[in-house]
């Protein structure tokens, strides 16, 4: 569904993507994991347009992505969850989600599906959402993005900082997707969460994908982690 080829991509002069290649199926978790600057988010964040391109190509089924403008990308079906959340932090959890609803045109039935992943989210719709707990924020940045209905979902670091309860719940929400033929891919620190999500783990070393493993053949102390990701 999606096929990264050669991408090449930093910030100023400084290079951090260095041919990276990759690609995901619909209904299938990609993770990727390694050390802290290796270029995960910078990946995630080049996929979405957010970082110019020197080199290399994004297709979703077929069609080329990498050369549109930023907020086009995800009007092609990708959503985008980064690191930090990135909410609009005055505006009301309503408000909010009717941003994502309105990038493809999606109304009341899109929304009543995500909030019935995100219960909790439906209580709190007049809440104004820089008020809400940590984990409430990022069932938000989820369910927003959820309301592009997207065809691959791009996540960086959901499980950051959570308490376990919301861990599950983040991991259940992924799995419900993955099940309705959604591709996941994922940025993830944590081994435990990554070897439950995951279909592969691409372990991403000074910019490049060193080896793809499948996560079912993993075990938490393989030696995949201790050399690309350091635990």
């Amino acid at each position: 569904m999606l096929e990264v080829a050669g991408l090449d991509a930093g910030y100023g002069n400084v290079q951090v993507l260095h041919g990276l290649d990759l690609a995901v199926a619909g209904g299938e978790v990609l993770c990727l994991m390694g050390r802290n600057g290796a270029g995960k988010s910078t990946a995630l964040k080049a996929i979405m347009g957010l970082v110019r391109l020197a080199g290399g190509t994004v297709r979703l089924d077929g069609v080329r992505l990498d050369g549109l403008p930023a907020h086009e990308v995800p009007r092609h079906g990708l959503g985008y969850v980064p690191q930090g959340r990135r909410l609009f932090a005055e505006l009301t959890v309503a408000e909010n989600l009717e941003i994502g609803l309105m990038t493809r045109g999606h109304g009341a039935s899109t929304r009543e599906r995500v909030l019935g992943l995100f219960p909790r989210l439906r209580e709190r719709l007049g809440q104004v959402s820089g008020t809400l707990s940590g984990g409430e924020q990022q069932m938000l940045a989820i369910a927003r993005a959820l309301c592009l209905e997207p065809r691959v979902l791009l996540l960086d670091e959901p499980t950051e900082g959570l308490q376990p309860s919301m861990i599950a719940l983040i991991r259940d929400t992924v799995l419900a997707l993955k099940a309705t033929g959604v591709a996941t891919i994922l940025v993830e620190q944590r081994v435990d969460a990554a070897l439950s999500l995951a279909d592969r783990i691409a372990f991403v070393v000074t910019g490049r994908i060193a080896e793809t493993l499948p996560a079912a053949g993993l075990a938490p102390d393989a030696p995949a982690f201790r050399a690309h990701v350091g635990v």
